[in-house]
């Protein structure tokens, strides 16, 4: 290893210090080398490279930690910084990506994208533990619909060395029915494949061999527990929950780094197969009891500057043992098909009722659980903001509801206030990153689609006099009272309303000064209204008046100006019985 790193550094002395730097960090953590087999990534026999190793769990890793690939990318950045990967089909075949493969994690992070976009899932991620576990599926050797042949599996999980993991699977995807093997070119343990497998290139099966089927659930494992892989710390996480270890870490991050810098394509088949493998030492859980355990031994480590010895595994039944450090268990991460992924409208109509009416929609939610599929038990939080008055039936303005079997949730009715507007529905799910869905609502005032007089009495008045009978109308709406309807009284003249009248009828208004409109009237509980008293100013003649409800109902009334007729007194007739007075001769 550390001539093979030497060549390495005299090839690349040309670079950054920074890049001397970390390889040089990541050469002093190498673990015990492990022989693999060849053309099996991540197998081989421990004993074979001299080296001892202990059995231990996985703590819930995708590849039961097993080994992987330690190599470096070249210290040669493939092309200038911020580079496409959609180069030429030239320079070190170590740098570059299988086609088939470079399209399964691009598809992949096409894919997350839609049923998880706050995960920001990089393809150049997958890329580099695609590189680390299988070396690009053995440099892309797969055929034309992307799977590995012949399969990729690594070495029995029998606790010789690794973890130890009996057959969860009958043998069905490692050939193996007495121990679990790390399979595809993703290395996924069949166990953590029969939570999280996909079918990505539609062909019916979910095949842990199949690079477009294993890189998709590659990327949603990655994304599992709300990850946002933009975050250092959340990508961190998400790697060390692919393969426990800080050295694999390592290698994963300066791949990535280099893949993000810029790559290019090459033909499937041709790829550069990694040559220096990783044998992990489990750590066994705390406080269990049960189980093999490690008893390490100090011995010289070739991998690290001058020799220093380094605690490492013994054989069975070696002499003189220390305990190793206890370490707290991790939570193993959600499977897809009960992590949250998005939330959707689930066919929420337009929101629009009339002011004190109830609305015939009802706002509705869709989850979705990681792989798209509708997830049951979710509480969404629905809460009505804006100043119309509108609340929830049983007059809350929060509630929460849980999706159903189907993955829905449908908030209660809504009640409109009594003011007009426009206000809104938030629907809320989630914890570490909600998901958060907004909907327009309008609450209309009361409407009348018909007013008239509730009498047909003549309204005539004097100059200078007030209309002796008021006028009263009622609104309805449907042929049903229109209760609280806005009106508007304008004197007009004519009886579109076109043209005000500034003589003739008034009002008075609360200084007692003449208007001709007013615009704050408004139908009882019965819809009816009766207006305020109309005066006649000195003008005669017949006068319009336009009744005007929310919602477009309107009558015109006559209002008569004209002074009262003059009468003269009539002389009395005589009386027949009066006897003519005499007249003189």
């Amino acid at each position: 290893m550390a001539a093979h790193m030497r060549r390495r550094l005299r090839k690349g002395a040309t670079t950054t210090a920074v890049a001397a730097a970390a390889v040089a960090a990541l050469a002093a953590s190498q673990a015990p080398a492990a022989t693999l087999a060849d053309g099996s990534a991540g197998s081989g026999d421990p004993k074979a490279a001299g080296e001892d190793t202990a059995s231990g769990e996985t703590d819930g890793a995708a590849t039961g930690n097993s080994p992987y690939y330690t190599d470096l990318p070249p210290l040669v950045t493939p092309d200038k910084p911020g580079s496409s990967s959609n180069l030429p089909a030239a320079g070190s075949a170590e740098a570059g990506i299988p086609a088939s493969v470079l399209a399964a994690y691009k598809q992949a992070e096409r894919t997350v994208a839609t049923t998880d976009p706050s995960c920001r899932l990089p393809w150049q991620l997958l890329a580099a533990i695609g590189k680390v576990e299988s070396g690009q599926a053995r440099g892309g050797r797969v055929d034309a619909n992307g799977t590995a042949s012949p399969r990729i599996l690594g070495p029995a999980l029998n606790g010789q060395g690794f973890a130890l993991i009996k057959d969860t699977d009958g043998g069905a995807y490692d050939g193996d029915a007495v121990h679990d093997r790390a399979v595809g070119p993703m290395q996924f343990i069949p166990s953590t494949w029969a939570s999280w497998g996909q079918d990505a290139n539609g062909d019916g099966r979910k095949d842990p061999n199949n690079i477009y089927d294993a890189a998709l659930a590659a990327g949603r494992y990655l994304c599992a527990n709300d990850r946002d892989l933009a975050l250092a710390a959340d990508l961190d996480q998400a790697v060390l929950s692919y393969n426990r270890s800080t050295e694999y870490l390592r290698t994963v991050r300066s791949w990535y780094s280099y893949y993000q810098r810029g790559t290019h394509e090459i033909p499937d088949g041709t790829g550069t197969l990694p040559s220096t493998p990783s044998t992990p030492t489990p750590s066994p859980s705390p406080g269990t009891g049960s189980g093999p355990s490690a008893t390490p031994s100090p011995k010289p480590s070739p991998d690290k500057p001058g020799g220093k010895p380094s605690p490492g595994p013994s054989k069975p039944g070696g002499g003189g043992s220390t305990s190793p450090t206890p370490k707290p268990p991790t939570p193993k991460p959600t499977p897809p098909s009960a992590t949250f992924g998005s939330l959707e409208n689930a066919g929420t109509g337009p929101l629009r009722a009339t002011a004190g009416q109830e609305f015939d929609e009802r706002v509705s939610v869709l989850a979705r659980n990681a792989v798209g599929a509708p997830l049951a038990k979710v509480p969404v939080t629905f809460t009505v903001t804006g100043g119309t008055g509108t609340l929830f039936a049983g007059g809350k303005k929060t509630v929460t509801v849980r999706t159903g079997a189907d993955g829905t949730a449908t908030a209660p009715k809504l009640r409109a206030g009594e003011k007009a507007g426009e206000f809104t529905v938030t629907a809320v799910a989630g914890t570490v990153r909600p998901r958060t869905l907004t909907y327009a609502a309008t609450v209309t005032a009361r409407q009348a689609d018909a007013i008239a007089r509730t009498d047909e009495k003549a309204l005539v008045a004097a100059p200078g006099e007030k209309f002796a009978d008021a006028v009263a109308v009622k609104a309805t709406y449907k042929d049903a009272a229109a209760a609280g309807v806005a009106v508007t009284a304008t004197m007009v003249k004519d009886r579109l309303g076109v043209i005000d009248n500034d003589k003739g009828p008034y009002f008075k208004d609360a200084d007692g000064k003449p208007v001709r409109t007013l615009t704050t009237l408004t139908t009882d509980a019965d819809g009816q209204l009766r207006l305020p008293e109309i005066f006649a100013d000195d003008n005669e003649g017949t006068y319009l008046l336009r009744l005007t409800t929310e919602g477009g109902a309107s009558v015109v009334i006559e209002l008569t100006v004209k002074a009262p007729e003059e009468t003269t007194p009539e002389e009395p007739a005589p009386d027949a019985t009066e006897t003519p007075a005499a007249t003189k001769p």
